[in-house]
């Protein structure tokens, strides 16, 4: 009789908070921090980067402005981000982080308190607590409800592709922290691989490959710039050249030396290799009748890193599948929470864990 009353008014609860508060997809990625809120869209991309001024503990800044301050502050202020390889490495800051995107999403709204529901997505390849700290920071930062889902499968609803049917569909999405491979079927995973390798590691690359040859020392910002630019997975028709700026480690002055795209190619080449390799081991774990759907289909891209210059082309040589890019790859993953959002009843079978709730008091 007590656990029905108590059903009764978390119910009643729920449906006075619902209608206070708006529903919350987030992409809690490594790189940027996108989210989706039902009924009006994506609404926030900004840096996944926090300022602290660690002599009060005081957070500065956060998202976009934070972001400007990487690399140019002093001692006692660090711009830093809160998420590594796509999991929280400092809980608290990741907390106000969130609270901070779940207040802006409802600062217009006449919310004093939002208690939004949250979908959160993230890397296949995390462990239970890994998991349970992503919620336990959207239930500490003001979520009624949170619950997650994978990235690949939320890039492939973003794709709207049909993900509930009994066919094969293959997504590669490669973004900052982490590159994910999935093939999806009947609402769930049926082959994956889950990498450390993917955009950070691309500007570590760069960022050794300048040290290395040129004995120049850049800063992450100038190898991501870099990167964007000049980046390629495969030869290019017309050579592109950039001029970098960095610290010459020999004399410690100031240096600028031209890159062109086939050196940045060599640079990236490692990291590369590694996500084709695996896209092709998880090909060979497929099974045939999915296969032959894949072939139809091709693989999708999404994720910031699949718009290097020549990569689709470089997939589809190495596995003889054709390869496309989705529409807009970097709001993949935050789509596709959105669209989990809007009929979360039907959709309930692609989330990773059962709802995760606050306690009401």
């Amino acid at each position: 009789m007590l656990n029905k009353i108590k059903n009764i008014h978390r119910k009643i609860m729920g449906n006075i908070f619902g209608n206070l508060s708006k529903d919350v997809g987030i992409d809690l990625g490594t790189a940027n921090t996108l989210v989706y809120v039902k009924d009006k869209g994506i609404v926030i991309n900004e840096p996944s980067v926090v300022a602290i001024n660690q002599k009060t503990g005081q957070i500065l800044a956060i998202g976009k402005n934070a972001k400007k301050m990487v690399g140019k502050t002093p001692g006692h202020i660090v711009a830093s981000r809160p998420l590594v390889d796509g999991v929280i490495s400092d809980f608290e800051v990741t907390q106000q982080m969130l609270r901070y995107f779940i207040e802006k999403v409802h600062h217009e709204s006449f919310s004093l308190l939002p208690r939004p529901r949250v979908l959160i997505g993230i890397p296949s390849g995390v462990t239970e607590v890994e998991k349970r700290a992503v919620i336990d920071a959207a239930l500490s930062a003001g979520a009624r409800e949170a619950y997650l889902i994978d990235e690949p499968m939320a890039a492939a609803i973003g794709a709207r592709l049909p993900v509930n049917e009994a066919a094969g569909n293959m997504v590669v999405d490669i973004g900052g922290g982490t590159s994910e491979i999935a093939v999806i079927s009947l609402g769930g995973v049926v082959a994956s691989r889950s990498l450390r390798i993917a955009g950070d590691e691309m500007n570590e690359d760069i960022i050794s490959y300048c040290r290395d040859e040129f004995n120049l020392l850049i800063g992450e910002r100038t190898a991501e710039e870099v990167k964007i630019a000049i980046g390629s997975a495969s030869p290019l028709k017309e050579p592109l050249t950039m001029p970098i700026r960095g610290r010459d480690l020999v004399s410690g002055f100031p240096k600028e030396v031209i890159v062109n795209d086939e050196q940045i190619r060599e640079a990236l080449s490692r990291s590369i290799r590694v996500i084709v390799n695996n896209i092709r081991t998880t090909i060979e774990e497929t099974p045939p009748e999915l296969l032959s759907d894949i072939m139809k289909r091709g693989i999708i891209l999404a994720g910031g890193g699949s718009l290097i210059k020549g990569l689709d082309k470089l997939i589809a040589n190495q596995t003889e599948i054709p390869v496309r890019m989705m529409e807009d790859p970097l709001t993949a993953v935050v789509r596709g929470t959105g669209i989990v959002l809007e009929d979360l009843e039907n959709l309930k079978d692609v989330l990773v864990e059962n709802q995760y709730e606050k306690p009401l008091k």
